[in-house]
């Protein structure tokens, strides 16, 4: 039996110099919105003052630009440093701008490792508070590669209510627990659904199943998030409900997720075992 990636022997976990938090977003299973949670996400951190960046993993789906509304082509220097693009005060960088338009990627994992350790290591993010790494979704090589090779603050893992997504979403904390990596927390996207004609609320895909899994692995649940035609339609056009602030139709809850991610990450600081220097 081989062993599992907790026995295994690890590389060693470099910090990626003026990031103060790296923050994946991983789903268990594709179309569940995590695109979706992790762009809003970085825009409602920005709009709460905050340095942030994002880092579209995703090499297979990179919808990261389409949903920023960015085509710009990332900046590189003879010696092969890499500036990212900035979109609505996010700092980005995506395969979707390297390699745009309906070509597939055809890459194996090799490829797929060097690539991603490019983005990290060879891409100048500057200070920033948060970097957020869009995964794909999934327990594949490239989730298992970066989450080895860089010091994650944590994951923030998005799932729909229904069973199938539940199912996947608890094979995905399970992988970062065996890598050791903080599972911030569970957000259930694609809840309730308020119908805008009679008012009445319709659980389309269910609801709290999300905050049962939470319970159930004793993490926190960061946040419910509606459906609302207004979240989809804006990451179709480019413009997403969170960069209009707060008040923005449909952004409420996205704003209350981005504050529920830094008040777990600051109390996971706060009880960190501090370091005493003789």
């Amino acid at each position: 039996m081989p062993p599992s990636p907790s026995q295994q022997q690890q590389p060693e976990k470099l910090p990626i110099p003026g990031v103060k938090h790296l923050v994946a977003v991983a789903s268990g299973k594709g179309g569940v919105g995590k695109t979706t949670v992790a762009v809003n996400l970085a825009l409602a951190l920005t709009q709460l003052g905050f340095k942030v960046g994002l880092m579209d993993a995703d090499v297979y789906g990179p919808n990261v630009p389409i949903m920023l509304g960015s085509t710009a082509e990332p900046r590189a220097t003879e010696d092969r440093k890499i500036f990212p693009v900035d979109a609505q005060g996010v700092k980005m960088i995506s395969m979707g701008l390297l390699n745009p338009g309906d070509r597939p990627m055809i890459w194996r994992g090799p490829m797929l490792h060097s690539v991603m350790q490019q983005f990290l290591r060879s891409v100048q993010w500057g200070e920033l508070d948060y970097l957020l790494i869009d995964l794909p979704p999934g327990t594949g090589d490239v989730q298992l590669s970066l989450i080895q090779t860089v010091p994650l603050t944590g994951a923030v893992v998005v799932t729909t209510p229904s069973t199938v997504a539940l199912a996947d979403v608890r094979k995905a904390i399970e992988m970062f627990r065996q890598v050791h990596v903080e599972v911030l927390g569970v957000v259930e996207n694609m809840g309730t659904f308020r119908c805008p004609h009679c008012e009445k609320s319709v659980d389309i895909f269910g609801h709290g199943e999300g905050a049962k899994t939470a319970l159930e692995y004793g993490v926190p649940l960061l946040g419910e998030i509606e459906i609302d035609p207004r979240i989809r339609i804006g990451g179709d056009t480019g413009k997403p409900v969170a960069a209009s602030g707060e008040s923005a139709p449909g952004a409420g809850n996205l704003f209350a997720l981005a504050r529920a991610v830094v008040a777990r990450i600051d109390s996971l600081a706060s009880t960190a075992p501090k370091i005493q220097i003789d």
